[in-house]
């Protein structure tokens, strides 16, 4: 598996929104994630909390709203409706 980085995790988060991806696949992927995968230094904690929260978006008690996904886009320095400073890394 590849580092974490938030950008990955960006596109992640979108290609979900997108419907891209299922919940199901979301939640797979971060569970992986946290079991196998390398997260990027830069970011670590807003990073691991994030993925952490997607792991369990599957359980009812925690679920997974659009406010969510703003909020973690928003930490993550993504503002919807501009483009990201990695814009070019993300393909947009």
């Amino acid at each position: 598996m590849q580092i974490i980085t938030k950008q990955i995790l960006v596109q992640k988060i979108l290609d979900y929104l997108n419907r891209k991806m299922t919940l199901q696949e979301l939640v797979d992927w971060a569970e992986d994630g946290m079991m196998e995968g390398e997260i990027s230094e830069e970011n670590f904690d807003v990073i691991r909390d994030i993925i952490a929260a997607l792991g369990l978006a599957d359980v009812q008690v925690f679920g997974l709203s659009w406010d969510d996904c703003y909020e973690y886009l928003f930490k993550l320095g993504y503002r919807p409706g501009e483009k990201p400073s990695f814009s070019k890394k993300l393909g947009f």
